[in-house]
This record gives C-alpha cells, structure tokens and sequence, in this order.
C-alpha cells in the first residue's frame, strides 16, 4: 500500500477526535451551541476509558507495591493542579480536585477511604470536618455566653480549595507479566494531600507537619469520570487528554516515599530522618530496583 493513502487513512480516521475536542466550537452561532454535540457526533462516539487486561494470578511472576508523592510545586505536574480559580473559564476545564470533590459530593463516586489500605469507606458527610473550618469569634461567644443566637456574621468559614492541594500521593503496583514477558503499572488509589484546615493559617506550625491526606480514592471505579474530564494540552489544545489518560500514562513526576516491606510498609522517612537528600537516593534506589527487575528476568 502507498505510504501516502497510508497517512491519508490515519489522517481521517483522526479526525473526529480532533473536532470532538472542542464539540461545533467553529459551527457555533451562539455561544450557548460550544460544546453541545450533534446528533451525529453522538452516534459516532465511542470514547471510553481503555478497559485493563484480565491478569491471572499465576501470570504474576513478581510485583512490588510502591506509594509515591506527586509535588504540584513542578512544572510537569501543572496539569493536575490547575485551574484554580474556576470563575473566569469554562465549565469544561477544572482541576483534578475539583473533579473528585464534585462527583463525591453528588454521589457519582462512592468508593472513597480513610487511607491507602480501603479498608474504611467515607461518604462526603464524614469527610465535610477535613473539608472545612468553622470558627466562632469573641463576639458570637458573647452572643452565646448571654443565650442569644450566634449571628451569621460572627461565624467564620473556611473551605479547602484546589488552590490549597499541596500534591497528590498515589499508590500502584509494578508486576512482571510472564504471558507479556513485560513489566508493567496498575495504579490503584489516590490522594490529594493538603494542610491541615484547622491550622491552615497558623504560620506557627512547620507546614510539613502539618500536611494530611484528605482521603484516598479507588482508582478503578474513578476511571470512567476522569475519562470525561479533560486535561489542557499544552502542545495542541484541539485535542486535550483526559485526566485518565495523563495518570495511567505516568506524564507526571513522582517520588516514592514508601514500599511494601517486612516492617509494616514503613516510610523512607522512617528509617531515614531529617535528611532530604538521602530520602531522595532511597526514593531512586527502590525505583532502579523495580526498573532492573524486567532485565533480570531475562537473565540467565
């Protein structure tokens, strides 16, 4: 075949991908219709999340369960983090917090957990005192003190924003395939991770201290909602990439901060205290170890 009608095909059947990005942005007559699909793009769209392999137990050869800290602080992983503030910009570009915040709230997802382990499952009521702060002042105290009703004014709020969510930390398996004969990752839970909402603006406290994870996420039933939402593309804004896409692909920079071991899954900084530097050797160090494994399983 002509490499020519060759790159003709890939270029048509592309296509619809490219115009679905940003759905009758150009045949649009108001700004009501950016976004709202025909009839007909419907009927063509077969977006769904790539479903996982079926993995036999015996096909396992070896795995390694590693948890890692994604810092939001880097530039590579500006996509999870941002837009901060949705006021100005478009419904169909939140961040990654936003998104599980928003489906947690309206019961889409359920399968939310108090740690790493999903053994406690949290609903969004019980997750509302991690959430938010509310401060009574002197003078609703007054209010109190003399049996009247606080005032509305005299009670301070304060809710965690994505603009608050320091990183994220995930947890996933590296496992060697033997019918694949590859290593291979399966993410399985995440977490975004920020400060404490009760000592949120306390400067007297060390701001690492004072970091907790928010709650975890079983990542497989989230799939199919980070699927619909979508990643700004900075190399090509007509086709963004769903935040699905971006996790299971690694396009982000993490480090690992834990393994599991024979000491009760303990941390690199548990064994290795107020050092940064040699965290970091110890975070690389387990990485090469799982990145040698598929080379030593060739070796003979």
């Amino acid at each position: 075949m002509n490499w020519k009608r060759v790159l003709l095909i890939g270029t048509v059947s592309l296509l619809p991908l490219s115009m679905m990005a940003q759905a009758n942005i150009l045949n649009a007559k108001k700004p009501q219709e950016i976004g709202v699909r025909t009839a007909e793009q419907k009927a063509l769209d077969n977006d769904t999340p790539l479903r996982y392999g079926y993995v036999e137990d015996r096909d396992i050869l070896w795995s390694k369960t590693i948890w890692e800290t994604v810092d939001l602080d880097e530039r590579v992983n500006f996509p999870l983090y941002y837009p901060i503030d949705t006021i100005d910009i478009g419904s169909d570009r939140r961040s990654l917090y936003d998104v599980l915040i928003k489906n947690i709230k309206s019961g889409k997802l359920d399968d939310v957990y108090v740690d790493s382990y999903f053994t406690e499952k949290r609903k969004f009521s019980d997750l509302e005192a991690t959430l938010q702060k509310v401060d009574t002042t002197d003078y609703g105290y007054e209010q109190l003190n003399a049996g009247e009703q606080i005032s509305e004014e005299y009670i301070n709020k304060r809710d965690l924003t994505a603009a608050d969510i320091e990183e994220y930390r995930i947890k996933g398996i590296w496992y060697f395939d033997k019918r694949q004969g590859e290593l291979k990752y399966r993410l399985l839970g995440i977490a975004p991770v920020a400060p404490d909402v009760n000592f949120i603006d306390d400067e007297s406290m060390d701001p690492g201290d004072a970091k907790v994870e928010l709650f975890w996420v079983w990542y497989p039933s989230a799939r199919k909602i980070l699927h619909e939402a979508k990643v700004f593309n900075q190399r090509n804004s007509a086709q963004p990439i769903s935040f699905d896409m971006l996790l299971n692909a690694r396009r982000f920079d993490a480090v690992i901060y834990r393994e599991d071991n024979v000491h009760g899954d303990r941390k690199v900084s548990d064994y290795i205290a107020d050092n940064a530097l040699f965290q970091l050797l110890e975070a690389k160090r387990i990485k090469e170890v799982i990145r040698d494994r598929e080379q030593d399983m060739w070796a003979y």
